[in-house]
C-alpha cells in the first residue's frame, strides 16, 4: 500500500451555505431571497422543495458546530445570508441579523474552528431582483455597501473572505440554461450578469484594501475539466470553448486584466455583445491574496457542430458517476488545477468545495457511504498530486458538513458527511465522516 502524505500545515475544512441549511427564513427580521420565490414557483424544485426549513442551522447551530469541533477541522466555510443583514437589499441594516452571525462566528472561534466567510453563495435579496437583480448595475454598489458594512463588523474575527461563490452558476446556470434562481433563458442577461459580478467582486476588494483590514481575500469560481476525445485538432478546440465557459471567461479578467477574445466571439456570434464601461477591468483585475476552487466533476468531449453554442459535445466513456448522475473524475481534478496553476501563477488555492452525492440512508444508526469515501480518497490522491507538482494549495474544503436543500434538487441528492433526516431534523455521522476525520488527524491515507 501507498502513503499518500500531506504536509503539517495543509488546513482542513467543510462547507456549507447559508439557503441550504439555514432555515428561519421569516425570523430574525430576514428578508426574502430569490431562492424564497423561485423554490415556491410551481415546477422549479424536484416535490416542490424549498429552503423554509433546510437542516435549521438557524436554531441549531451549537450543535452543527460541535459536529465540526469532533471531526477536527481547522476551518469553516459558510455563506452570509445578504437578506439577513438588509432585508430590502440596501437601507437600513437589520442589526438582529448581525447579532445572529456574531454569535455563530464567535462560537466558531471558541470552538477553535477559524471561520471563512462568503458573501455571496446565491441568496439575492428579492427586493434587488425586482430591480434588475443583477443586470442592473445599482446592485453592484449595494453588494459592495453589504460587504462593507460584514467588513466593519468582523474585523478582527474573519479573516478570510470569499466574495463570489460560483459566479458560472450565477450568471449563466440561473439566466441562460435557467435551472436556478431567478430562472431566465437569455445569453445576453447572463454575460450581462458575469461581467456585473467580476464588477462587483473587483470593487469589493477596492474597499477591503482600503479599509487596511487584516486578513485575506478571494473568490470561488466552479471549475470542469474536458478531456479531448482524440488528438484531432477540432476536438481539442472544442474542449477548449467548453473549458473556457467555466474558467477563461471568470479567470482572464481577474488575472490578466482582459476577456478571452475567443469566448467574445462565441458569445457574439450566439447575439450577446459583452458590455463594459470604462476602468471596469481595471477594477475587475485588482490583486487578490488566493482563490477558491470548486470541482466535483468533468468529461470527456469532442467537436460536434451545432450541439451547443461551443459546438462541443460530451461522450460518456463508461465513467462511474454519483447518485446525481455527474462523472467520478479524479483525474481531471488533477488536470484542472495544474492547467489553472500553469495559466494564472503560482495564487495559493484553497479547494472550497469537492463532494458527492451519495444517498445512502441510516441502517441501525449507520450511514455506510462507500462510495463517498471512495470518491473523497480519490480526489485526495490527484490533490496530492497536483501539490507535488507544484500546484500551490493551503487547504481542503470538503461539500458539505450536513445533508442540505441540494438547490433546483431539492432534498433528493445528499452531500453531506453528516445525515440529515429532513423530518426530524436528527444529524447521523456517516463513515465518511469518520474516514475524514482520520486523514485530517494524521494529514495521511493509505492507498
Amino acid at each position: 500500500m501507498a502513503i499518500i502524505q500531506f504536509p503539517k500545515d495543509m488546513k482542513w475544512g467543510v462547507a456549507t451555505a447559508s439557503y441550504q441549511i439555514e432555515g428561519a427564513v421569516n425570523e430574525g427580521g430576514r428578508g426574502p431571497s430569490i431562492w424564497d420565490t423561485f423554490s415556491k414557483t410551481p415546477g422549479k424544485i424536484v416535490n416542490g422543495d424549498n429552503g423554509d426549513v433546510a437542516c435549521d442551522s438557524y436554531h441549531r447551530y451549537e450543535e452543527d458546530i460541535q459536529l465540526m469541533k469532533e471531526l477536527g477541522i481547522n476551518f469553516y466555510r459558510f455563506s452570509v445570508a445578504w437578506p439577513r443583514i438588509f432585508p430590502e437589499g440596501t437601507g437600513e441594516v437589520n442589526r438582529e441579523g448581525l447579532d445572529f452571525y456574531h454569535r455563530f462566528v464567535d462560537t466558531l472561534i471558541e470552538n477553535g474552528i477559524e471561520p471563512m466567510c462568503t458573501l455571496y453563495h446565491w441568496d439575492l435579496p428579492q427586493a434587488l431582483q425586482d430591480k434588475g437583480g443583477w443586470d442592473n448595475r445599482e446592485t453592484i454598489d449595494a453588494f459592495v455597501n453589504y460587504a462593507e458594512v460584514m467588513f466593519k463588523e468582523f474585523k478582527g474575527k474573519i479573516k478570510h473572505w470569499i466574495t463570489f461563490n460560483e459566479p458560472w452558476c450565477v450568471s449563466f446556470l440561473s439566466n441562460y440554461v435557467g435551472a436556478h434562481a431567478p430562472g431566465y433563458q437569455d445569453l445576453q442577461l447572463a454575460v450581462n450578469v458575469s461581467h456585473h459580478l467580476l464588477v462587483a467582486h473587483g470593487k469589493t476588494v477596492i474597499k477591503f484594501r482600503e479599509l487596511g483590514l487584516e486578513g485575506q481575500i478571494g473568490y470561488a469560481p466552479n471549475v470542469e475539466w474536458n478531456e479531448p476525445y482524440s488528438d484531432n485538432q477540432e476536438d481539442i478546440d472544442a474542449c477548449r470553448r467548453a473549458g473556457g465557459f467555466f474558467i477563461e471567461w471568470f479567470f482572464d479578467p481577474v488575472f490578466k486584466g482582459s476577456y478571452p477574445q475567443f469566448m467574445i466571439d462565441i458569445f457574439e456570434k450566439n447575439g450577446a455583445v459583452l458590455k463594459m464601461q470604462d476602468g471596469d477591468l481595471e477594477v475587475i483585475s485588482q490583486p487578490i491574496d488566493f482563490i477558491g476552487i470548486n470541482y466535483y466533476t468533468g468529461s470527456v468531449g469532442r467537436y460536434a457542430e451545432g450541439k451547443s453554442i461551443f459546438d462541443h459535445e460530451r461522450v460518456d466513456t463508461g465513467y462511474l458517476k454519483t447518485d446525481i448522475g455527474w462523472n467520478i473524475y479524479p483525474e481531471g481534478f488533477y488536470k484542472v488545477l495544474k492547467y489553472i496553476s500553469e495559466q494564472y501563477g503560482n495564487i495559493p488555492i484553497y479547494i472550497t468545495e469537492n463532494g458527492s452525492c451519495y444517498n445512502d440512508e441510516p441502517i441501525n444508526g449507520v450511514v455506510k457511504d462507500e462510495g463517498r469515501i471512495n470518491y473523497l480518497q480519490q480526489h485526495l490522491v490527484s490533490l496530492q498530486r497536483s501539490m507535488e507538482s507544484g500546484v500551490n494549495i493551503k487547504g481542503y474544503t470538503s461539500w458539505s458538513l450536513l445533508d442540505n436543500f441540494e438547490w433546483a434538487e431539492g432534498y433528493t441528492m445528499r452531500f453531506g458527511l453528516v445525515h440529515v433526516n429532513y423530518r426530524t431534523l436528527e444529524r447521523t455521522k456517516k463513515e465518511s465522516y469518520y474516514w475524514y476525520k482520520q486523514v485530517i488527524e494524521n494529514h495521511f491515507f493509505e492507498v
